[in-house]
């Protein structure tokens, strides 16, 4: 299979991409080449890896993917919608920048992705959303509302592409990876699950069903 990975310079995509890895074909999309070189490096078992820098909240760089892609390969399999970002506090404090960069990242790029690389998608698109899009938290309504957003496009995407690709919306808590390194909104990362063992059981569960909860 061919399985697009976004975000996977880091976290849980790299871990993503490792477990996915075995006998697929794997594009690794991210903003920083060098990242996404060292997540290949660390990759066993791939018929092949290339890397792609890609900025998904740019429109243009999103259309400069797929023809990117289009020179590897004719279609897709898979895309993993994994790529985000979070930045937390108070709504009073939120700098509009800020807002600006988690919308933009989260819902936007999601969707940005998901429209420009549909045509080439043959079987499955999966959001990693996590349980921000299941419930408001304290400190964390701007990017509560981006992982909402992406829920009700899931759910939505389910219904509009009934019968030709399957959706699945991954739903999971906190890992100790570095999305938390430049906040101080999350005290002890340690007690998260680590990124692999999150990595693995969405791979565990990915076994047909629309909806992961972790």
């Amino acid at each position: 299979m061919i399985i697009v990975i976004t975000g996977a310079g880091s976290g849980l995509g790299r871990e993503l991409a490792k477990v996915y890895a075995e006998g697929n074909d794997l594009i690794l999309i991210g903003r920083s080449l060098e990242k996404l070189e060292e997540t290949k490096r660390e990759i066993e078992g791939a018929k092949s890896i290339n890397c792609i820098s890609c900025d998904i909240t740019n429109p243009q760089s999103v259309e400069n993917l797929k023809e990117k892609i289009k020179h590897i390969h004719n279609f897709v399999d898979i895309l993993i919608n994994n790529a985000g970002v979070g930045i937390f506090g108070p709504i009073e404090d939120m700098e509009y920048k800020d807002i600006d960069t988690v919308i933009d990242t989260n819902v936007k790029g999601t969707i940005y992705v998901t429209k420009v690389l549909m045509p080439m998608i043959k079987e499955k698109i999966m959001n990693i959303i996590s349980t921000a899009g299941l419930r408001g938290k304290v400190n964390e309504s701007v990017y509560c509302a981006s992982k909402f957003a992406i829920r009700g496009f899931s759910e939505s995407l389910l219904k509009e592409l009934e019968g030709r690709i399957k959706v699945v919306a991954v739903y999971m808590g906190g890992m100790d990876t570095p999305f938390w390194n430049n906040t101080d909104h999350v005290k002890d990362k340690s007690r998260f699950k680590s990124p692999r063992e999150v990595a693995l059981k969405i791979k565990e569960l990915d076994d047909g069903r629309c909806e992961i909860v972790i």
